[in-house]
């Protein structure tokens, strides 16, 4: 079941071989796709982590990253660097069609992709001029500021807004 294993005197992680983090308790209880959320992902990243099960609840609390065993805090490392992967979209290349789901060709800052955007709700407004896009395949996209982009870019957004 397990690629890789990382235990401190209170708990073990573990990574199933699909890729999903099992929390093991100090009791035993396994809590399977546990998911690491940083309490202070600006001011402190490395510090305040909360283990989260798949109902959404608090399995384990990690007060440091730095004092995890070098295994345990690599696998939380690993897990908190997929969730941290917000490519931000610089312009709109094309989309094909204005009514969803649509196929987004963009740039970002870290390349040419591209993503279906199931609906309209899945474009999600932080600010005045933020946008966090969610792409069918779980990546979030971000639009730091929608008036930024070239014009011909924000034409295409305005016809999902």
């Amino acid at each position: 079941m397990t690629t890789t294993s990382s235990h401190s005197s209170s708990f073990s992680l573990q990574r199933t071989a699909s890729g999903r983090l099992v929390f093991i308790d100090a009791g035993g209880q396994q809590h399977p796709g546990v998911v690491p959320v940083r309490a202070f992902p600006l001011a402190a990243p490395d510090e305040g982590i909360s283990l989260v099960n798949t109902e959404g609840h608090e399995v384990a609390w990690v007060e440091s990253l730095q004092a995890l065993p070098a295994d345990a805090r690599t696998l939380l490392e690993e897990e908190l660097a997929l969730r941290d992967f917000v490519p931000e979209v610089t312009r709109l290349k094309s989309v094909s069609t204005f009514a969803t789901p649509s196929v987004w060709t963009v740039e970002t800052d870290r390349g040419e992709t591209s993503f279906v955007l199931k609906g309209e709700e899945d474009i999600r407004r932080l600010g005045r001029t933020g946008l966090l896009i969610a792409g069918s395949q779980g990546v979030q996209y971000s639009v730091k500021d929608m008036t930024a982009l070239d014009r011909g870019s924000r034409r295409l957004l305005e016809r999902f807004l």
